[in-house]
Parts: C-alpha cells; structure tokens; sequence
C-alpha cells in the first residue's frame, strides 16, 4: 500500500547529518508496514527488532553502548548490522524503555548507522517519573491513517488522485469526474483510512465486513488501554475514547463526557490520547494573525478523532444506514461527519515532522454567537474555513469574520463545485489538499 510518507523516509535516508528517527502515530495506522518495505526496498539488508513479539531482545539493551548492542544483535538476528547499509527496526519500541534512550547514543556514537523506532501509546513509557527521554537527539515524524488521496490509490483510482493533484482555477475537473469524487468521498467516510480496513474494501468491497474489521481494531485500543495503564486511569481513557466521536463539531465540556467524574481526571485521560495520536485537540484562537498558537485558548477546545471509519463506527452508523443515505450523507449526526472529514484530511496534508494541531474561532455575545469551524495558517495569513454538509447554509458567521479582521476572502468546504466568486470561495471535500494553491493570489 503506497504511502505518501515513504518519500519522507527516502529524504531522510539521504541526510548528510541524520538522527535516529522514532515514528510516532496510534495502533495500527500502517507504521511497521511503511518502515518495512522502506528497509526491504532501500537497503542491502532490513534488521528487524519486535519488542512485543520477542521480548528477549530487550536484553540487548542492559547496555547503551551501540557497538556492544549491534554484535548482540546481529548474533541473535543471524544477520549482519552494516552502516549505511542495513536498516535497524526498532519495533514496538514502547516495550522497551532502553531502546529508546538509546537512540541518543546511536546518534552521537554511531550517527552512520540507519535507525528507525517505532511504537504506539509510547507516552505511557514518556510519562515515567525515571524515564529520560533523549531530548535533541532524536527526529520524530508523525504518522496518520490514510488520506482521502491515498486511499484513492489504494482503491486503484490513481488517474482520479491525480486529477486532483493538477487542479488549478484553469484547469478544474468536469461535472461528471466532481460527482464521481463525491461518492468516493463517500465510500472513504464510511470505509475511513486504517490500512486493514482499507485492504478488506480492496479486497471484497465488503462493507460490513470493514466494519466488522473497525470493531476489531477499537477493541484493540480497549485492550491496550488495559495492558498500559492502571484499572483507575484505564477508565478515564475509555471514556474519552468512546465520547469524543459523538462530540465532533460541538464545543467540548467535560461534564458531558461523564459528570459524576472529576475534570482533572478526565483532562489527563484526554491529554494523553492527544499525545498519542487517537484524538486531536481543536483550540480556539482569536484569529487575529499568525502564528495561531500565540492567541490560541487552551481551555476553550472541540476535539476531533483519529478515524473518521472509527468514529461513524463508534457512533453506532451501520452500512446500510450509510450506504442507503442521499447525496447529503455527509450530513449525518449532525454534519459531524463533513467536520471530521475535513479535519482529518487538514491533518494528513501537514508536514509530516510537525506535530499535528488544529484551530477554530468563536465569539461568545448576546443574541449574537458566530463560530469559524477552521483557522488555518495559509499564505502567510490566517485563513478562515467553513464546512457545510449539504448543498446550502448560511454563512454569517464567515462574513462576521471577514469583516472583523478586514480578510478578502475565506473558504467554504462542501459538495458543491468549485467557485472562486470573492469573498467566499467554494471547494469540494476531496480538494481540501489544493487549499494553498488555489488561494495562491486571493489573499
């Protein structure tokens, strides 16, 4: 399955001056897969090391030093460990403390050697009060489920992905090729990005059979949830996992998740799944410039979920009810379905190196609330975008906006074609990726 992060693992090979690189990203969004048949296809030899599948490996690293580290594990892996030759895969790299310290010493003692770790919830070995996390020496990148474009290469829709790839104001995609992006869109909200959900669609085109796949996948975190934390901090994290899905789109308040619980519980639950990837943060900014982090308010926020397959799923949407749905699908709860696929494709298109946010903007006033679904930064100005499920909405709070801080345009992301009449400029679903470019000029 091709992924748009294998050309980042390819630059990073070439680095003059490189650092051991630690892939970070929830259960299951294809990690070990990618860094596979990156080793398999650009080294002499891939040496892999699984923490989970063979714990006896983690003596290996009762030392720090690489060189005693690389002569045992090439006598237990039967296989030789050669600078710029070899890649050595550290796996499920969060059973083992060790290793990831050791990262450090790989980068300042054997900086030629070519490594990559990879694990999922690793803030649960971060959070150890005796852990020391090598700061400075260590890159990360982070790794979602597939893109709305990237599934589209894996259904074999590759001259459609491309078609969006060239779009540009003179050069836009018939009627007949939009509807048909459309219902892709549609299949990929019900279908979503997790690898083995996306190889069942491949496979069978069975969706009941994805959804059966998608259950396995969420009793999965339940099951790590389990096996890494307390009983007590196991309950917090279940009750946020199972809550954020039905609060996309809507300000979050804990009391809504569980009000007999303490915030400060639930808040830790959430920060945690945060860091690990399973659910975004949202914060509200004052939309005044960038960078929107400066006037950003951390305890004003709406959450978004890793999967959108996950979270339909989560919600209790079967196939049928999805399948059989109108050309307003999206719709669906609320159009908490057209936010999380828009925000889920906003994150997938970020640098992989940066650590993934989001933001929105609200005024809160008598008879006169306005709310901007997304903030983002987009030629040097921070460019305001509004989702809408169906064919029509109003936009007043768009133009509040606009007005307030004085903006020529701002976005509209919806079904309907493209439109580039100012102030509000009109984009499908599936060309959320094209935002810089076809602003290019507008702002």
């Amino acid at each position: 399955m091709k992924r748009d992060i294998d050309e980042t693992f390819r630059s990073w090979k070439k680095e003059e001056h490189r650092y051991p690189l630690l892939v970070r990203g929830a259960r299951q969004v294809g990690k070990s897969y990618s860094i596979i048949k990156f080793g398999e296809s650009e080294f002499d030899n891939l040496v892999e090391v699984n923490f989970e599948q063979k714990p006896q490996y983690k003596t290996c690293f009762d030392t720090l030093e690489p060189k005693k580290i690389i002569e045992t594990l090439s006598i237990l892996s039967k296989s030789d460990i050669i600078p710029g030759k070899t890649l050595l895969f550290l796996d499920e790299i969060q059973e083992c403390s060790n290793a990831i310290s050791a990262l450090r010493y790989f980068y300042e003692q054997m900086p030629e050697l070519h490594v990559i770790g990879a694990g999922s919830l690793l803030e649960f070995v971060i959070s150890q009060e005796n852990f020391r996390m090598p700061v400075g020496r260590v890159q990360y990148i982070y790794m979602k489920p597939l893109s709305f474009l990237e599934f589209l290469d894996a259904v074999g829709e590759n001259r459609t992905r491309k078609t969006i790839e060239i779009v540009a104001w003179d050069n836009l995609p018939s009627l007949a090729i939009h509807q048909h992006l459309i219902s892709l869109v549609k299949k990929y909200s019900i279908v979503g990005g997790m690898p083995a959900v996306v190889s069942e669609y491949v496979s069978t085109a069975n969706l009941d059979k994805c959804l059966q796949i998608q259950t396995i996948i969420i009793q999965t975190y339940r099951d790590d949830f389990g096996k890494y934390a307390s009983k007590v901090k196991h309950k917090y994290l279940e009750k946020i996992f199972f809550a954020v899905p039905k609060m996309i789109g809507k300000k979050f308040k804990y009391s809504h998740v569980d009000s007999s619980l303490q915030s400060r519980d639930l808040k830790e639950a959430l920060e945690f799944l945060e860091k690990a990837g399973v659910v975004y943060r949202i914060r509200q900014t004052s939309g005044e410039g960038l960078p929107l982090e400066a006037n950003a308010r951390d305890r004003h926020f709406k959450t978004t979920f890793l999967d959108i397959g996950l979270m339909q799923n989560i919600c209790g949407l079967s196939s049928e009810m999805l399948i059989s749905a109108d050309e307003n699908f999206i719709k669906i709860n609320e159009g908490a379905v057209a936010e999380q696929f828009t925000a889920q494709e906003l994150l997938a298109y970020r640098d992989f190196h940066q650590v993934p946010s989001l933001f929105y903007w609200a005024r809160e006033a008598r008879n006169s609330n306005a709310e901007i679904d997304y903030i983002i930064p987009c030629c040097s100005s921070a460019l305001p975008i509004e989702v809408k499920a169906g064919k029509t909405g109003t936009l007043r709070s768009m133009h509040i906006y606009l007005e307030k801080y004085r903006l020529p345009v701002g976005v509209r992301i919806s079904q309907i074609f493209f439109n580039k009449t100012r102030p509000i400029i009109s984009l499908p679903f599936y060309a959320i990726k094209k935002i810089p470019k076809l602003l290019k000029g507008f702002i």
